[in-house]
């Protein structure tokens, strides 16, 4: 057996990253590695993937329902309108990650998103992904970064965007399907 697949106490081969934490599974089993289109949708995960820089990503996700609560569900129009009184609001809130350059960012990220037509965030995201390649046996042929999630940063970045960096955006695109990492023996390999 794979040691980078794990078979969990209900008897399912998964990633070895999820471990036994119930929400960790349900976002494996669900989300993880699974298309994700939708302007809104991906803003959120750039937002949320930004938060997770330096942290887990099981810290997000255990935040995640409050995120969605005071970003208003991350509608990029709304939060765009996020004035300095807000960014004081959400560093008294203790249900999200209080990091005032990443809340900052995720009001300019906004109103860059803001302004892009309909469908030009997803659009522009998924031309980075990349084509498929053969499925990781273990997590060591998993990289960190790849030429698609550095020029994804380097893109956004001159769009302005800020908590983009090549490490995130690879993230992203694991959680977003752009690509799929799920190793060998997982019962989510396809």
């Amino acid at each position: 057996m794979n040691h980078d697949v794990r078979i969990g106490p209900d008897e399912i081969a998964r990633c070895a990253w999820v471990g036994d934490d119930a929400e960790y599974q349900r976002y494996h089993d669900e989300e993880w590695g699974r298309p994700l289109h939708g302007d809104q949708k991906l803003f959120e995960k750039m937002a949320l993937e930004g938060f997770q820089a330096g942290l887990s990503w099981i810290t997000i996700l255990r935040k995640r329902p409050r995120f969605r609560e005071v970003f208003e569900g991350f509608d990029p129009r709304v939060v765009a309108e996020f004035s300095d009184d807000d960014v004081e609001r959400l560093m008294t809130d203790a249900g999200i990650i209080r990091n005032r350059a990443k809340i900052q960012a995720t009001i300019s990220n906004a109103r860059i998103v803001r302004d892009l037509a309909p469908g030009e965030l997803d659009a522009f995201m998924w031309s980075f992904a990349p084509p498929s390649r053969p499925r990781p046996t273990s997590f060591a042929e998993v990289p960190a970064t790849t030429a698609e999630s550095d020029a994804m940063s380097k893109a956004l970045r001159a769009r302005g965007f800020r908590f983009v960096g090549s490490t995130t955006m690879y993230a992203l695109m694991q959680s977003a399907g752009m690509v799929d990492d799920h190793v060998e023996g997982c019962w989510r390999a396809s």
